[in-house]
């Protein structure tokens, strides 16, 4: 009963869905907007072309029969329309900071220059938005609801079923767009790059799934070094490549690439850090929130206890109804050095962001990335 608790639990705080992090510093708003004005338009509009489509808006119109449900695309579609923390497009607003950052290139001629909108290509402005409908896609299709899971609280039967095609059907047709878009590109190693991210993407997600079963909620689960090779493929491979690909259409050397593509790694596993680490660092006494067993700060938790203490911690926060206290483990967690290495590897990534886009000429598209790096060492 114990065992079932748990992972019903945990399953359930995986439907949360993030269009970039939960939540974030004070001034992350005023990052954003300003870096928005930089690269000429707010990026909130990136997909706008393809969500207006008449094809879209059927799906839509079909979604709205949603209302009044729990499920989970109600709310990843709510996001679409108002998004008070400015967390929406945030892949496309760094792709393109990271082309006007960069610049042309020496080897570009003067003709293709002059094709440059406030310093950036128009298919490095074509890039960020295919990049934006890839991660929306996936963001969609992670809303689909496990039905052996499904419980009477969590509504009729009926509405989880139409909201998961919904889902699917949804997910598929922007990654369609986004595929097509690859295609037009017409840049065989840009394609080559982008498709292996939405590879990475899907192996990340498989293994987010694996990670989420009743065996790993128990034992150890994962260590912390196979936590970023993980954490990697899910949410850091589609923005590390989308900012090489960037660089590739501007036809920028080889050391460029790799420098943007660093940039995007460490700022994603930066990010992610920053948005596991906020139930931990804003909570305060008799005040939680349900946080994840796979969060940076558990994960690490758990290696330095051990099984045994771990799973003794599990049961003295179990309630009389086979509930968890998140209050108290959140405390024990709090307790140990698991907070603290996962701020400190939240700041060394920060730092390596920082450290690669330094390469970059001075500018106020790098201050712009300088800063976002910066935020995400905030809390």
């Amino acid at each position: 009963m114990f065992a079932a608790t748990l992972q019903r639990l945990s399953s359930r705080g995986q439907r949360t869905l993030s269009l970039f992090s939960s939540s974030g510093p004070s001034n992350w708003s005023k990052v954003v907007s300003d870096a928005e004005k930089i690269v000429g338009y707010p990026t909130s509009f990136m997909s706008l072309r393809c969500l207006l489509s008449d094809e879209l808006s059927n799906v839509a119109m079909h979604v709205r029969k949603l209302v009044g449900t729990q499920h989970p695309l109600l709310n990843t579609a709510r996001g679409f329309v108002y998004d008070s923390k400015n967390n929406l497009q945030m892949r496309g607003l760094v792709v393109l900071l990271m082309s006007k950052a960069a610049g042309p290139s020496h080897t570009a001629s003067d003709l293709l220059a002059q094709d440059m909108v406030s310093g950036i290509y128009p298919n490095q402005r074509n890039l960020a938005e295919i990049t934006e409908l890839i991660h929306t896609a996936f963001l969609v299709h992670r809303g689909i609801v496990d039905l052996k899971e499904w419980t009477v609280s969590d509504g009729p039967l009926k509405d989880m079923q139409f909201g998961n095609k919904m889902a699917v059907l949804s997910g598929d047709f922007l990654l369609a767009n986004a595929c097509t878009g690859l295609a037009q590109l017409d840049n065989t190693k840009v394609v080559e790059l982008i498709s292996s991210a939405i590879g990475d993407l899907v192996q990340g997600i498989y293994y987010e799934n694996s990670n989420n079963t009743e065996e790993n909620i128990l034992t150890d689960g994962v260590d912390m070094a196979t936590w970023e090779e993980q954490t990697f493929l899910s949410h850091g491979a589609l923005l590390a490549k989308s900012c090489q690909a960037a660089m590739e259409l501007a036809k920028h050397d080889k050391e460029s690439q790799r420098l943007a593509y660093k940039y995007g790694k460490h700022l994603s596993l930066g990010h992610k850090l920053n948005s596991d680490l906020q139930p931990f660092v804003k909570s305060s006494m008799g005040e939680s929130s349900p946080f994840s067993f796979s969060a940076a700060p558990v994960v690490f938790h758990r290696q330095i206890i051990g099984q045994e203490r771990w799973h003794q911690q599990l049961e003295q926060v179990q309630t009389q109804r086979n509930q968890l206290n998140y209050s108290k483990l959140l405390a024990a967690v709090k307790s140990e050095k698991g907070v603290s290495s996962a701020v400190d590897l939240c700041c060394y990534h920060g730092n390596k962001a920082l450290e690669a886009i330094q390469a970059f000429p001075s500018s106020e598209a790098r201050s712009a990335l300088e800063n976002i790096a910066s935020a995400i060492t905030k809390f």
